[in-house]
């Protein structure tokens, strides 16, 4: 056998099984996605809280609500709050340590952070009204 053709076979074997546990591994990886989307947000949530956490000092002892700016004008006219806020910025709403946290992903920067009241108190900066991310 010419010694092309012996190092030909082996390699298209090694590239077949190796496509095939790729396609096993994605396979597995959707359909997990599938049954249980929750584990996706909460690994998108993770995430968000650790770059956020990268660029300020997060409360430890809560998970934040998180919504996403979808109509920022609409937001920004009752809410100061949001005046820079873009579409697809991340609200990060600590409700424990009475912090909002502006977040723009697309910039890697912290846009805006205020306190908040919740309830029959007075407004003070946010809204706690949310939207799923």
């Amino acid at each position: 056998m010419p010694p092309s053709q012996r190092f030909f076979v082996p390699s298209l074997i090694l590239l077949t099984v190796v496509f095939a546990g790729a396609s096993a591994f994605y396979y597995h990886e959707a359909k997990a996605v599938k049954q249980d989307p929750k584990i996706t947000a909460q690994e998108e949530s993770r995430k968000l809280v650790e770059r956020v956490g990268a660029l300020i000092v997060l409360p430890e002892d809560e998970d934040p609500t998180i919504a996403t700016v979808t109509d920022p004008v609409r937001l920004a006219k009752t809410q100061p709050f949001f005046a820079n806020a873009k579409i697809g910025d991340k609200v990060l709403i600590y409700t424990n340590a009475k912090k909002a946290i502006l977040y723009s992903p697309t910039e890697n920067k912290i846009v805006e952070v205020a306190p908040i009241t919740i309830g029959s108190q007075q407004q003070t900066a946010v809204t706690t009204s949310t939207k799923a991310p």
